[in-house]
């Protein structure tokens, strides 16, 4: 099994120590936080996106497609009931030049989304405490 450290920075900010790479969140101040970092879930939110970008980036690239007018609109719902996720929408936005007969698989690629693929099988959660 993989680990990760959280440990925690002071107000409201937590870091995660994943494989040797330091990830920053924090809260904005109107929540107790300085603001310094994303919010942790706007640090997932984001990973929706730029995971969706990177397939996108790895398909352009491997067929020497620019990429320099391409973006990703990611638009998300929200269950007024719950405040959870209801749905997420990827609009790849195309440069008029974008060769036509990529524009299927380019949607393809971005559907290959590993964050995607892992809300669509969600793991199983065990939370416990232990003494350290």
């Amino acid at each position: 099994m993989y680990e990760m450290q959280v440990f925690f920075e002071g107000k409201k900010r937590v870091v995660a120590d994943l494989f040797g790479e330091v990830i920053a969140t924090d809260q904005p101040l109107r929540a107790g936080g300085e603001g310094s970092a994303p919010a942790p879930f706007n640090l997932f939110l984001a990973s929706i996106g730029t995971c969706a970008g990177i397939y996108v980036k790895g398909f352009c690239d491997s067929r020497g497609i620019p990429t320099d007018n391409i973006r990703i609109l990611q638009g998300m719902d929200f269950d007024q009931r719950t405040g959870l996720m209801s749905k997420v929408r990827l609009d790849i936005k195309l440069p008029s030049d974008f060769p036509e007969k990529y524009k299927d698989a380019v949607i393809r690629a971005a559907d290959q989304c590993k964050v995607k693929l892992t809300m669509l099988y969600p793991p199983e959660f065990e939370v416990v405490a232990s003494e350290s």
